[in-house]
């Protein structure tokens, strides 16, 4: 069920942030095996580190209001949301392994 979900999450923003029809394909295609291929890993890694849990959907409601956004035709800088993106991530990483 946790595949469905991501997967057209992948798909609604591939459609949002390309130009390129080929591009959709690709990235959904390319995420399918990546979650085929790794989701026990993942599943676990998520299990023993819920704090990751609320991270992801924090970054799922950043990349929707980002899509809301970019439909009523408000460009905002893929750079901020990346970048903070990528902040938190690190930041919840190091209390990650300050628990360990």
């Amino acid at each position: 069920m946790l595949d469905l979900v991501f997967s057209i999450d992948s798909i609604i923003t591939a459609v949002g942030l390309v130009d390129e029809l080929w591009i959709m394909y690709v990235a959904v295609i390319v995420s399918i095996s990546i979650m085929l291929l790794i989701a026990k890993n993942i599943s676990d890694f998520i299990n023993k580190h819920p704090s990751l849990k609320i991270l992801a959907l924090a970054f799922l409601m950043m990349i929707g209001l980002t899509l809301i956004a970019e439909g009523f035709k408000l460009h905002i800088p893929k750079a901020y949301i990346y970048f903070s993106m990528a902040f938190s991530f690190f930041v919840n990483i190091v209390q990650i392994r300050k628990k360990v």
